[in-house]
């Protein structure tokens, strides 16, 4: 109902009371981000089985690319994700990215306020994975996990694609592969030379597939979100802040994408912007 903006659901998100209006960490919401292939997927399982080890019950909002003929979700991570199909306090929901280029679907966030209100120990955040338009998950997450493979490319490209300012802690999966120890030493350098005040982000490897080295990265993100509660509270505070200024320009944005093309269809203007006879950016200045 949220993401097919149901009549009704706005009024009801509004009734609600997150508890991460408040504070950080109840629930902590992580969100995992990387490039294609990183082994994102595999990730959040493990962070999942280790969870719910823990007692915790976890929901999983994975944002998938949506189809470009139905809208709807392609990947479908729930079916990578069945062993935990059965398991009552596990609750795995696959939304559609609908071409949003910042990683997410407009819905994630209202949609984790609602598993909020449920009230899930942790929520995970799984990104579709397209490099520089991840920066938008910082708007949902408390902690951001990076997900990098040596076939990622160097720490020049990873801050190229602005990971390192979102990055909250760092994991090289698929470290049983050549190279995984150069791009592990680069990162570390990176974020050695990052001045800025506040949390340094830990750099870890990992083989998730084998379950080895999760439990490292597992303890920093549980790190970072005592660092949220305690010293890093006023970061936090910052992050939400400008989280909600940037979901309502992107909200803003997409009603006047949408009543653009409604006042489009009814004019000359599509016809000729078709047959080339006018230029879009001309077209632009005319509307």
């Amino acid at each position: 109902m949220v993401e097919g903006r149901a009549p009704g659901v706005a009024d009801a998100l509004d009734a609600l009371a997150p508890r991460r209006l408040k504070a950080p960490g109840a629930p902590h919401v992580t969100g995992i981000t990387g490039p294609p292939g990183a082994g994102k997927s595999t990730f959040v399982d493990r962070l999942v089985q280790h969870a719910r080890a823990a007692g915790e019950r976890v929901a999983v909002v994975a944002i998938d690319p949506s189809s470009p003929w139905s809208g709807g979700a392609i990947l479908g991570d729930r079916i990578r994700m069945e062993r935990h199909a059965e398991d009552p306090n596990v609750y795995v929901r696959s939304l559609a990215s609908r071409g949003h280029l910042g990683g997410l679907s407009r819905a994630a966030g209202q949609t984790v306020d609602l598993l909020d209100a449920v009230g899930f120990d942790r929520v995970l955040v799984e990104t579709v994975g397209v490099g520089q338009g991840e920066l938008a998950v910082m708007e949902v997450a408390d902690t951001v996990l990076v997900v990098l493979t040596p076939e990622s490319g160097d720490s020049v490209q990873t801050m190229k694609a602005g990971l390192l300012e979102i990055a909250d802690v760092f994991c090289v999966n698929k470290a049983d592969r050549p190279g995984a120890d150069h791009l592990r030493r680069d990162l570390e350098q990176a974020v050695h030379l990052d001045d800025r005040p506040g949390w340094q982000a830990p750099v870890h490897t990992s083989v998730a597939l084998e379950d080895r080295g999760v439990n490292e990265t597992l303890a920093s993100l549980e790190a970072h979100r005592a660092w949220c509660v305690g010293a890093g509270r006023a970061g936090w505070d910052a992050r939400r802040a400008e989280g909600r200024v940037r979901i309502y320009l992107d909200l803003m944005a997409e009603a006047a994408r949408d009543d653009a093309r409604r006042k489009l269809a009814s004019t000359v203007l599509l016809d000729d912007l078709r047959a080339g006879r006018i230029r879009p950016e001309r077209a632009a200045g005319r509307t």
